[in-house]
């Protein structure tokens, strides 16, 4: 069926698509680093059930692998040139029906043995639920040490290295910044926080600079500084507001300086005096590429469709330049490179263009890959994506991407799959989407539209979104499939709409309050109930959080007849497309419970439904077969609601 409906795109009849496994398998690379020295490349990958750390040294032969197993594992990070850390993840269980996903940290040297677990023997008073952030690592000759948060115990005013004296806390157990010896894994105490500490900046020499404070009274966030040669803490900058965290974009140590947004742009602040120097005009989506090694911005990015770069460093901006002369059409990334820049990591993809990793050696002027994240597809044929905009109907300009089927042709009323993002403070990227692609491989046009809310096209556009889960943010998807079908590209009665988190509550809102619009709808950890979220959430993180308060007025909490409007599961009685949903059962963002919930109204209205359990799953799919299952059950749930041919 797949292969006869892509050759009606024009394609030839034996160009069958890839098949689900391609697509799913979690990328054969996750992350790469080069060592300081530039003389050694680490690269983390292999598969969900074989993950392997393997340390190539530059001209050498010889390929050291460290297989880590059934593991999640999500970043690598050099310690000087004798180890690299490893972030790995296990689940931690509480008690019988509770268990916590937490992120800890091994050493490993060149030659692939384990060196360390951090922290390992160290006791505390309670878990650091979640993981265990790296500030930095410091370099003291040959010796390197890892600068992370953690938790401590407090030993009393006297037990604690905070400065701030006015602002002692008494709490038993608090963050606090530790300096971890890779060799070992053993930790000292560098600085205690208190129960407002949120985490820290630390320099080169792993004296911490800059430390970010919430006030969960308050709700709001606080940046305070030590300029050098001080060694007291002085308020930098008050954001008055939760939300004005993400003004403050880090730490720039050769200025002495914290990066933050004021009025749109990117400037510097100084903490000695509070000068302020202006960086960059800012734009969409702004962002920083900093150099580790000097522990300072030298790039800025920004843009609605894709990255745009604006070099502060003219050596990084040649070296890139070059790259991206090489790799016209697609977007690159510089990962990393050497101390002294003549090697550079580059990740290059686009969204017909599965990723791939590259090593520039700039005396030599040689680009050599490194890896494909999706071996399986190379060659293979994807699907055509073009950036637009449409309008909404209240006149809000929505940006979006649409994906056609590989040959497709322009007017071809394709049968549509919108898919929009999680979050929903978020957004879709310029790059490779293996959801979209396997979609699109299978015959169909694919829309992702950047409806109000989304992250990176402005704070008017994010703040319109306030209160509009249920409600202008459903019709902007609508709109845009208006759009799609004026253009010609697309059959506005041949619909359906899938996505996950966020996107999974917007397929179940379109299937409950706008079920004559959609022939399907597939929610993968979607939310069903908004109420029992916000119940659920509160138990988690407590009823009084900065993060609670936020979650009310994103959803728009305060009025509760809204908050019922807007949930899926109260309507479940005007459902009248079939419904697919799937969930993990160790999702801790999203809780399965919200699926089962949607599951048992819609059985009870007697609503076509199937439910599917990824058994040892959490919120992001982190496990291929599970992966795999997932695009091959919404492949048979479309093929059956929305066929393609």
């Amino acid at each position: 069926m797949a292969a006869a409906a892509a050759a009606g795109f024009g394609m030839s009849a034996h160009a069958a698509p890839p098949p689900a496994s391609a697509f799913g398998r979690v990328p054969a690379v996750v992350d790469a680093a080069i060592s300081p020295g530039g003389q050694r490349v680490a690269i983390l990958g292999g598969t969900s059930e074989q993950r392997v750390i393997s340390i190539a040294t530059i001209d050498q032969p010889g390929l050291p692998l460290l297989q880590l197993g059934e593991l999640e594992a999500t970043d690598l990070k050099w310690a000087g040139d004798d180890y690299v850390i490893a972030t790995v993840a296990y689940w931690q269980k509480v008690d019988a029906k509770r268990a916590y996903r937490m992120e800890r940290h091994i050493a490993v040297t060149p030659d692939g043995k384990a060196a360390s677990r951090f922290l390992d023997t160290r006791t505390t008073e309670g878990y650091l639920v979640g993981g265990q952030p790296i500030l930095g690592v410091a370099a003291s000759g040959s010796q390197a040490r890892v600068l992370l948060v953690d938790l401590s115990e407090n030993a009393g005013s006297s037990g604690t290295a905070d400065t701030r004296m006015k602002r002692k806390n008494m709490d038993s157990v608090a963050l606090a910044i530790w300096s971890v010896d890779p060799a070992t894994g053993a930790g000292k105490l560098v600085e205690r926080g208190d129960s407002q500490t949120d985490t820290w900046a630390v320099d080169l020499s792993g004296e911490p600079r800059v430390r970010l404070e919430i006030d969960e009274i308050n709700h709001r966030f606080s940046v305070f500084g030590k300029p050098k040669g001080k060694s007291q803490w002085s308020l930098v900058f008050a954001g008055g507001s939760f939300d004005s965290r993400r003004l403050y974009y880090g730490y720039s140590e050769p200025d002495d300086a914290i990066y933050l947004a004021q009025d749109g742009k990117l400037v510097k602040k100084r903490m000695a005096d509070g000068a302020i120097e202006p960086v960059s005009d800012g734009g969409p989506s702004l962002a920083l590429v900093f150099d580790e090694h000097r522990n300072t911005a030298v790039g800025v990015t920004s843009g609605a469709e894709r990255p745009a770069y604006q070099w502060l460093d003219p050596e990084i901006a040649a070296a890139h330049g070059v790259l991206a002369r090489a790799f016209k059409a697609q977007n690159v990334d510089l990962m990393g490179w050497s101390k002294d820049r003549t090697r550079l990591i580059a990740r290059v993809s686009g969204p017909s263009s599965p990723p791939v990793w590259y090593l520039y050696d700039r005396p030599r002027k040689e680009v050599s890959p490194l890896a494909e994240e999706y071996p399986e597809l190379k060659g293979a044929a994807m699907g055509t994506t073009r950036f637009f905009t449409y309008k909404a109907a209240d006149g809000l300009e929505i940006p979006a991407y649409v994906t056609l089927p590989p040959g497709a042709a322009q007017g071809a009323r394709l049968p549509l799959v919108v898919l929009p993002h999680g979050g929903p403070r978020s957004r879709d990227a310029y790059d490779f989407d293996f959801i979209a692609q396997f979609l699109a491989t299978r015959g169909y046009a694919v829309l992702q539209p950047q409806f109000r809310g989304s992250w990176g096209f402005g704070d008017d556009f994010e703040r319109a979104g306030r209160g509009e889960w249920g409600g202008k943010m459903q019709t902007d998807l609508l709109d845009g499939v208006a759009a799609l079908a004026a253009a010609g590209d697309i059959d506005p009665k041949r619909v359906c709409i899938a996505g996950a988190s966020f996107g999974g509550y917007a397929a179940l809102a379109g299937a409950a309050l706008h079920p004559d619009k959609y022939r399907c709808a597939a929610s993968i950890a979607g939310i069903g109930d908004l109420a029992q979220l916000i119940a659920e959430d509160a138990r988690l993180y407590g009823r009084e959080s900065a993060g609670m308060d936020e979650l009310r007025e994103e959803v728009g909490l305060a009025a509760k007849d809204k908050v019922a409007a807007m949930s899926p599961a109260r309507h479940a009685e005007a459902v009248t497309a079939p419904v697919l949903l799937i969930h993990g059962d160790r999702d801790t963002v999203v809780q399965i419970s919200q699926s089962q919930r949607m599951a048992d109204v819609l059985k009870a209205a007697g609503k076509p439904y199937e439910f599917i359990v990824l058994e040892g799953e959490n919120h992001y799919l982190t496990k291929s077969a599970n992966r795999t299952r997932m695009l091959e059950a919404l492949e048979a749930f479309l093929a059956k609601n929305l066929p393609a041919s």
